[in-house]
């Protein structure tokens, strides 16, 4: 296939469905006292996929060229959906955001109950790590423990938590572009940014050229993600976004939105556009390696939830 005839709808279909198929199987319902009904509605039946589909385009793009993915990749890219997932559930909870919908269904704490909510979190973060750490020899060791350092530094301190502890202690304030942007690399950019790396590590390619380029590709996108994130609360409705619009505002939290304007904040977006699309150039890869991820880049900006 031709990059110019590229068409991401053809790429992700069967890709999306790979990725479905394994969570259904991986998460179990049969998980004590309802616990897995709680972590299966958590994450299936919903959301873009967007960090999972990551996984599989950068392993693709130095690499995998199977249009089936190998046992680290997949299991990686399941690995960081449930992570994503997890955070979800937690950040929902009336300890924190005290959001109703998500998905465009009630959030786990209306539907099983705060307890239960937060244990079925728990479970998912195991669940991944537990995914990445196979015993069966399809994984081999040097890459889960590659795997495993990433997503647990994306996910904790150095990164996912660490910016929501920023995000909550911010309430009110008006933080400066540099404060926002690191919030936001925290919080949101580095899950999306790890889905890149372990794509390449998933490959094999830990230790190219390429990884350097596409993880700066990933740490653009991942600001990009959250700029277009502030626009659409204040530009969507909650129908759309399947999550409360407008939360932000009403919460006071500091936003692009916010700081800049939002026709200066679209504008950014689009100026984090071109980097990600130039880190890709610069990657030493081809235009038929890299396509999915520039159409996943494309769908990041363009999205309207």
């Amino acid at each position: 296939m031709q990059a110019n005839s590229f068409v991401l709808s053809d790429w992700m279909t069967p890709r999306l469905r790979q990725i479905e198929l394994a969570l259904q199987d991986w998460i179990d319902s049969e998980a004590p006292a309802g616990l897995g009904q709680a972590m299966r509605y958590a994450v299936l039946d919903g959301g873009k996929r967007l960090r999972p589909l990551l996984v599989l385009a950068a392993a693709e793009a130095v690499g995998l060229q199977d249009e089936a993915p190998g046992a680290a990749a997949l299991r990686a890219a399941c690995a960081i959906e449930l992570i994503h997932a997890y955070s979800l559930v937690h950040d929902d909870m009336p300890c924190m955001d005290n959001d109703v919908l998500r998905r465009g269904k009630p959030t786990v704490h209306v539907q099983f109950g705060e307890a239960q909510a937060l244990l079925a979190g728990d479970g998912l973060q195991a669940l991944a790590f537990e995914l990445m750490t196979p015993q069966d020899g399809s994984v081999s060791p040097p890459v889960q423990a590659a795997l495993v350092g990433l997503l647990s530094r994306a996910a904790g301190y150095k990164g996912m938590a660490g910016g929501q502890a920023i995000d909550l202690a911010s309430v009110g304030l008006a933080l400066t572009e540099d404060q926002l942007r690191h919030m936001h690399r925290l919080k949101t950019g580095a899950l999306l940014l790890c889905s890149v790396q372990m794509g390449v590590v998933a490959a094999g390619q830990a230790q190219t050229a390429a990884m350097l380029a596409l993880s700066r590709f990933g740490e653009v996108l991942g600001l990009a993600f959250q700029v277009v994130d502030d626009i659409l609360d204040v530009t969507s409705d909650s129908a759309v976004l399947g999550k409360t619009a407008g939360k932000d505002v009403a919460s006071d939290k500091p936003t692009y939105v916010a700081l800049m304007g939002l026709a200066q904040a679209q504008a950014y977006a689009q100026t984090l556009r071109s980097q990600a699309l130039t880190a890709l150039d610069e990657s030493g890869l081809s235009a038929a390696q890299t396509q999915s991820l520039r159409a996943l880049a494309d769908m990041v900006i363009h999205r309207d939830n």
